[in-house]
């Protein structure tokens, strides 16, 4: 596949998104009429309806991740194939998370309390950071890409103490301990 072919194919799947999370009644930006780069509280009004936040290193680090499992298991594809393929599973998650079920799910289990979902520019951004974290793997040593999930995980574990790993370990197997802990911010 040409690098033409997978930027056309991008732009449909990205626009292709949109139209969905729009449809799912997602605010197209954040309802205070607002646009920021940087949100930097876990859980206010305008966490994951701006174009970054804590959140936000989850996603870098899915890139990272997708490409290391589509190396393993479709080496021979392209690297555009690959990259489209990555850029659907993160659409299909963004679109999912802003599901009534998933909505509701973080707000019951996870240190996310007041989550309403995201904005169609926040969900956007979060495939875009997705997409960096992909590319980034592409150019990174192995080594140097692992240091880097490590630093993408532990900061906001630290900081605000939520990331990817207790994420999803909360949205599948909830905790009460690790609620407490997450709540004692």
């Amino acid at each position: 596949m040409t690098r033409r072919r997978a930027a056309t194919a991008a732009i449909l799947i990205l626009s292709a998104a949109a139209v969905v999370l729009l449809a799912m009644g997602r605010n197209p930006i954040c309802t205070c009429g607002e646009i920021d780069l940087w949100v930097g509280t876990r859980d206010g009004p305008r966490t994951s309806q701006m174009l970054s936040d804590w959140y936000s290193p989850s996603h870098v680090v899915h890139g990272l991740i997708f490409y290391a499992a589509l190396w393993l298991v479709a080496r021979r594809r392209s690297v555009e194939t690959r990259f489209l393929i990555a850029l659907l599973v993160e659409v299909a998650w963004e679109v999912a998370e802003n599901t009534p079920w998933v909505i509701d799910r973080y707000r019951e289990q996870t240190a996310a309390l007041g989550y309403t979902g995201d904005s169609v520019l926040n969900s956007l951004s979060d495939v875009g950071m997705m997409a960096l974290g992909f590319l980034a793997a592409r150019k990174l040593p192995l080594w140097a890409a692992v240091a880097f999930v490590l630093v993408l995980e532990l900061v906001p574990l630290i900081v605000i103490r939520d990331n990817l790993t207790l994420n999803v370990w909360m949205l599948f197997a909830p905790n009460d301990w690790l609620r407490q802990w997450q709540s004692a911010l």
